[in-house]
């Protein structure tokens, strides 16, 4: 299926002695932002780690377009234009703005050979790095990290994003900035994958929704059917958009 990015075919993870994914079916559209919803401890961020190859999945296949990435270590699904950010972020605090953005421009040594359009895209994307650009990552605030941890990530293209929980945490204001840059980046023919706890947030950007249960995607379809039905996001969520 051209139209298919990301397959997950009955993903099982173990986490040492724990079964946290039970056979795991997830379809991400491509050119398509997927929300990835459930109750707190149902499976979401394991999945995300699953995907990246920092656990690997004991059953099932995980697939990239045709390629088959189950067995692949985070560092190679990295290089076929997948970025990650997790729900801590990953921020280096000592470094500077700059130097964290630096890190992820692979085909660059030093600030001066980042691709300067790209920035100034970025730049307009997420006015806080630019801002902040000499300043050490660690002072800024919690929506201010935020942003530089998606900007980082897409410093250089990137086919598939994927992000956890980016609301989390953060200001009615910026999460209206971050609504529309993801929306953004998805009309720049990006993919992404989010996990998110904002209702609004889901269904402002999302084309289609999957909801997980104990480790399990119990729903899918798509995100406007699923936020005009009250009945079936309170069976599945405890709560409703």
């Amino acid at each position: 299926m051209s139209n298919i990015l990301l397959t997950l075919e009955a993903v099982h993870t173990h986490i040492g002695a724990y079964h946290i994914l039970h056979g795991v079916d997830l379809l991400v559209p491509r050119g398509q932002l997927t929300m990835l919803l459930g109750r707190n401890g149902a499976g979401k961020t394991t999945t995300l780690r699953t995907i990246m190859g920092l656990w690997h999945a004991s059953q099932g296949r995980v697939r990239f377009g045709e390629r088959d990435i189950s067995a692949l270590h985070t560092p190679q699904i990295a290089q076929l234009g997948i970025a990650y950010v997790p729900e801590n972020m990953g921020i280096f605090s000592d470094l500077t703005v700059k130097e964290n953005m630096l890190l992820a421009a692979r085909g660059a040594t030093n600030a001066a050979q980042m691709d300067d359009k790209r920035l100034q895209w970025i730049f307009k994307l997420f006015p806080a790095v630019e801002k902040f650009w000499n300043h050490p990552a660690g002072k800024l605030s919690g929506g201010q990290k935020q942003m530089l941890a998606v900007a980082r990530a897409i410093v250089e293209p990137r086919e598939l994003l994927i992000v956890d929980e980016p609301s989390k945490g953060l200001a009615p204001a910026i999460i209206n900035n971050m609504i529309d840059a993801f929306a953004e980046l998805k009309a720049s023919g990006v993919t992404i994958l989010l996990v998110e706890q904002n209702l609004n947030f889901a269904q402002r950007l999302g084309d289609t929704v999957a909801v997980m249960d104990n480790g399990r995607v119990v729903h899918s379809g798509g995100m406007a059917a699923f936020a005009s039905d009250a009945a079936l996001q309170q069976s599945l969520l405890g709560l409703a958009l």
